[in-house]
């Protein structure tokens, strides 16, 4: 039973520490497949769309396990959920180190690393959001700012890594530490306030009968409202740019004559100004609404990949890391906040698995789409027109969605745990 006094400590903020460290690995190696993207094309002789179909792949697998998680995580909780993705994830970084052939790339990228990356972002965002009412956009925020402190790091480290040892060692070296780390982090991890006989930050004592778990709407109750398909069509036009830009913003820095150190600063910059906006954009999102630091993000980043259709010298690219970042990392901190504030938290879980299919299949089609371009065309520039349009009409979606007004709401019966 919750008592009248909350604890000195609270347990909440072990929860976003744990989540920041469980990003930072996760999603900081992940996204170093641009830095390994050159190594494998010069061993294997792939062409740019076969090899960057693994990485598209990984995408539509989170997105299809990504809908399992939530449910999963909304049932058993996150620590038995991300322990099991860890296992998932390291495993496939350690197969990645003996791959040979094409289908192998497929099997051990696409498939297994696919589903152990399904772990690093509903169970973790989804319970940051059951831990806090108020600094909701902030704590997430600081949270999912791990995986912007990953790019940031592993990208350059990863670069010295393949440099010094190889890229197979490199991959167990990667391996090693997701099985470690994630692993580690996850037993940290507490479904909700109750559990640790605490109350959510800022709900106070009136609000405390309100349970979070059954407030709000079902996933039948929403399925079919217009502000679910809309905020799930916004993530799907920025997540055709997202994918394509971590997996090819590397390479097209060194076909514009940029050195391969020169082309990892530039993912490294994306994942620091990533940082960045999810801290502050998350901060904003709590004084301004959640609704207006989405839209201003996805604005930065349609402004971003106009930039990059003019970006030909090095500080140009490095302008366009720093403005894509920073909106990325807004999105990011403030998708899962949108959520609940649309639809509220008793399936914020679910939901936000099968929102989020729009964000993962558009970052699975992405890749293959730009590397396919450079392919017949020997540009990505036509690729980049194309996720800037789309951005700004995920932009004007996200201007036209209304409020549902409903978080909080506990009009629909209970479900059974």
């Amino acid at each position: 039973m919750i008592g009248n006094k909350q604890p000195k400590i609270f347990y909440g903020y072990i929860v976003v520490a744990a989540s920041f460290l469980i990003y930072m690995v996760m999603w900081g190696t992940y996204y170093t497949f641009g830095i390994f993207f050159e190594p494998l094309l010069a061993e294997f002789g792939w062409t740019r769309a076969m090899t960057s179909g693994a990485f598209s792949l990984t995408f539509v697998i989170l997105g299809l396990s990504g809908v399992v998680i939530g449910k999963l995580t909304d049932r058993f909780g996150p620590r038995v959920v991300v322990t099991a993705c860890g296992l998932f994830l390291g495993l496939g970084y350690l197969l990645m180190s003996q791959v040979s052939i094409i289908w192998q790339l497929y099997l051990f990228y696409g498939v297994i690393i696919g589903f152990g990356i399904s772990g690093g972002f509903i169970p973790l965002v989804s319970t940051v959001a059951r831990w806090f009412v108020k600094r909701r956009g902030m704590m997430t925020g600081i949270a999912v700012s791990g995986l912007g402190i990953g790019t940031l790091v592993m990208s350059p480290l990863a670069n010295w890594l393949i440099s010094t040892y190889g890229w197979r060692n490199s991959y167990m070296i990667i391996g090693i530490a997701n099985l470690v780390l994630i692993i580690l982090a996850a037993q940290f991890l507490r479904y909700g306030p109750g559990q640790m006989g605490q109350l959510p930050y800022g709900e106070n004592e009136s609000e405390e009968k309100r349970s979070l778990q059954t407030s709000g709407l079902s996933l039948q109750g929403v399925i079919h409202s217009r502000q679910f398909w809309m905020l799930g069509a916004a993530l799907f036009c920025f997540g055709l740019s997202l994918g394509a830009i971590m997996v090819h913003i590397a390479p097209h820095a060194i076909a514009l004559g940029i050195s391969t150190a020169g082309a990892a600063v530039i993912l490294a910059v994306i994942g620091g100004l990533n940082t960045g906006g999810r801290v502050t954009m998350g901060i904003t999102g709590d004084r301004i609404g959640n609704k207006l630091a989405f839209i201003i993000s996805i604005a930065l980043i349609s402004v971003a990949l106009f930039w990059v259709l003019a970006a030909k010298e090095s500080w140009m690219l490095y302008l366009f890391a720093v403005l894509f970042g920073f909106g990325y990392g807004g999105i990011v901190a403030l998708v899962s906040p949108v959520i609940a504030e649309q639809f509220g938290l008793r399936a914020h879980g679910v939901i936000m698995g099968f929102i989020m299919l729009g964000a993962t299949f558009g970052n699975g089609i992405g890749p293959v789409v730009a590397g396919h371009i450079f392919d017949i065309t020997g540009s990505y520039n036509l690729a980049f027109l194309i996720f800037a349009i789309l951005s700004v009409i995920g932009l004007m979606l996200m201007l036209l969605l209304k409020s549902t007004g409903r978080e909080g709401e506990a009009n629909e019966p209970k479900r059974s745990t």
